[in-house]
């Protein structure tokens, strides 16, 4: 896009940018408000205090979980948008639910500080984040096929290949939270679900991609 030509109304990047970038700091901020505070008699003294914060170590541990998780999207996010020069009506519209469930994660985030060992409730948290991070996982697809980016917004398949391995793995998660109350471990391994489960979706489809050319070349060289 020229530097003087103007974006269609209604897809302006740095619109979206800068409102997907106040939905992320809202949510993040979100995640700290939803912590309980100690009362006047938990802070009567440092032993009741003490045994409040340790009564709360799954809370905070949601917290730190949801926060990283939300930092991390929030910068692959950001770079992607640093590198688009335009927007597609695709790609506005798939922010919709993405920054929906961005907004909605505090919730799941404060159920399993109150319970991270119910399974209904892990599956609500990771069915959240396995859904926001397929819709990431759609934006980048449609960055890569549709959207004009000086170096290309997504260089490789593994970007968009990586944030569909850690949302299947989520989902995984979600799956085994009802046979285990400690598949939430799971999601301490998240970076290895979106560097190993990337590589191995992006093996996979490359594959495919591979096999249909060979098939399109032979069936072209028949018909010749």
């Amino acid at each position: 896009m020229s530097g003087n030509a103007r974006p269609e109304p209604g897809l302006s990047p740095e619109r979206l940018a800068f409102f997907t970038d106040a939905i992320f700091a809202i949510a993040m901020t979100l995640l700290a408000v939803e912590l309980e505070r100690p009362d006047d008699k938990e802070l009567a003294s440092a032993h009741a205090l003490g045994s409040f914060l340790v009564d709360q170590r799954s809370s905070f541990l949601a917290f730190a979980l949801a926060f990283v998780l939300l930092w991390s999207v929030w910068r692959r996010h950001h770079r992607l948008m640093d590198q688009v020069d335009e927007l597609s009506k695709a790609f506005a519209a798939w922010h919709a639910p993405f920054l929906l469930l961005v907004a909605f994660l505090p919730f799941p985030t404060a159920v399993i500080g109150a319970s991270i060992s119910n399974p209904l409730a892990q599956t609500l948290f990771a069915g959240t984040i396995a859904a926001m991070v397929f819709c990431e996982a759609v934006i980048k697809e449609i960055s890569m096929t549709s959207l004009a980016a000086p170096g290309g917004p997504v260089g490789t398949r593994q970007h968009p290949d990586g944030s569909w391995g850690v949302g299947l793995w989520f989902a995984l998660s979600a799956g085994l939270a009802w046979v285990s109350s400690y598949a939430f471990v799971l999601w301490f391994f998240a970076p290895l679900a979106a560097e190993y489960g990337g590589a191995l979706i992006s093996r996979l489809r490359t594959g495919r991609l591979s096999e249909g050319a060979g098939r399109h070349a032979w069936w072209t060289k028949k018909s010749s």
